[in-house]
């Protein structure tokens, strides 16, 4: 029996997911299969998708070639149509047992199962499939799934559907599961993380959870959360950024653009100034607070003004790790029929933003050499920060412990200890 080949595009969640399906198969008995885990955020990813299917078809001859992930929901009929797809299996349906079990029999599959994706927007329930301990030193607690909003640009909740939580008390028990097996970290993931508890009884937000899992996991070290919508952050989420140690003063924002106009035809939930202004405060409430966050460039109608409050949103958020997305018009999505930004300048803009957020980390990474920061070791000469710095030791370190440590420079955008 040979063990199945996974390969990851994309999300953090779709990583997660990934070590979800690899027990699933296994469990199942699946053998001799490649799987592609699909992402669909841009045209270039699917793009990348495509090509990374043709690579594996190459690399393993005669594997059976399943394809899943954001990309196969939203496109199945374009990779059901390439040659070396043997199965496109939608986001819901991956993370079934049954589909698994199927997979391991691929000879009593007709022909007419060849696509398995269904109306992901009739999906009520986040999988009940956890995974106790995705990645070695730090683990991903997947909380949600899907999204209820519907900005311009993206397609991803046609991929994921509508908005669906975990509830409070499997997400503990999970969490109490992972630190009895050694975990110091955890991180929170989802979709539209802030829409935590919406599809709940009593309609909990995000904020409660936190707080509950800090209560009721006291031996937990470190707790972190993904990317928010900032515009959604309730104020028990607030207490618990001022507040509580254990919550790591790091936040990643879906802020997308600078200019208010953009903002709205984009149909963000937010304008520049409640961005400004809940970073500020923030900071006030945890001055040790980073910030990371999502900027779109050359998104359509885009001037030149415009990008300009984008760039600024650096400073003016006071912004350390910025992930640049040049625009996409990904099809099906209103942002496609907009009047499109010339390519030439949607590239040249997404440089400027990149080059100013990596002037924005080397001044926050000058600014830490010589204090003192508690370090979680990922690696034998790697660990991450409180802030999520990246940290590169002279020394070998104890794996997964959290160690105080001097930083003494920085190179490459990591801090050297």
């Amino acid at each position: 029996m040979t063990a199945p080949v996974f390969a990851t595009l994309g999300c953090r969640l779709n990583a997660y997911e990934t070590e979800a399906m690899r027990e699933l198969a296994s469990a199942a008995g699946v053998s001799g299969a490649v799987v592609v885990n699909t992402c669909a955020v841009t045209a270039e990813a699917v793009r990348k998708a495509k090509q990374e299917i043709r690579r594996l078809s190459r690399a393993h001859p005669g594997a059976q070639i399943i394809v899943t992930g954001c990309a196969a929901q939203t496109e199945p009929e374009t990779f059901a149509a390439m040659p070396e797809v043997s199965r496109v299996v939608g986001n819901h349906e991956k993370m079934q047992p049954e589909t698994w079990a199927g997979l391991a029999v691929p000879d009593l599959i007709g022909a007419t199962e060849r696509v398995q994706v269904d109306d992901i927007m009739s999906v009520r329930e986040t999988a009940g499939h956890l995974i106790d301990g995705f990645g070695r030193h730090r683990a991903y607690v997947q909380v949600q799934n899907g999204c209820d909003h519907r900005c311009t640009f993206c397609i991803i909740p046609f991929g994921r559907g509508n908005s669906r939580s975990v509830p409070a008390g499997v997400v503990v028990e999970q969490i109490k599961r992972l630190v009895d097996r050694g975990f110091n970290e955890v991180v929170l993931t989802g979709v539209d993380l802030t829409s935590w508890g919406a599809d709940l009884p009593g309609e909990p937000r995000l904020g409660d959870l936190v707080l509950r899992i800090l209560r009721l996991v006291p031996d937990l070290a470190r707790l972190r959360i993904s990317s928010i919508d900032s515009i959604e952050v309730d104020p028990a989420l607030m207490e618990a950024i001022g507040g509580e140690a254990r919550l790591m003063p790091h936040l990643h924002l879906s802020l997308q653009a600078g200019a208010d106009m953009i903002l709205k035809r984009m149909k963000r939930r937010h304008l520049r100034d409640d961005a400004i202004r809940f970073c500020q405060e923030t900071r006030r409430l945890r001055p040790e607070i980073v910030f990371g966050a999502d900027i779109i460039a050359g998104f359509p109608t885009e001037t030149e003004a415009m990008f300009e409050q984008s760039l600024a949103l650096i400073e003016d958020c006071g912004l350390t790790f910025l992930h640049v997305f040049p625009f996409s018009a990904r099809k099906g999505t209103p942002a496609s029929k907009m009047p499109q930004v010339r390519g030439p300048v949607v590239k040249e803009r997404a440089a400027r933003l990149r080059a100013a957020g990596d002037a924005a980390l080397a001044r926050h990474l000058t600014a830490q050499v010589g204090r003192r920061h508690l370090v979680l070791v990922e690696g034998p000469r790697l660990g991450r920060t409180e802030g999520f710095a990246e940290v590169d030791f002279a020394t070998d370190q104890p794996e997964g412990q959290i160690i105080e440590a001097v930083v003494t420079s920085h190179q490459g955008g990591r801090l050297r200890a």
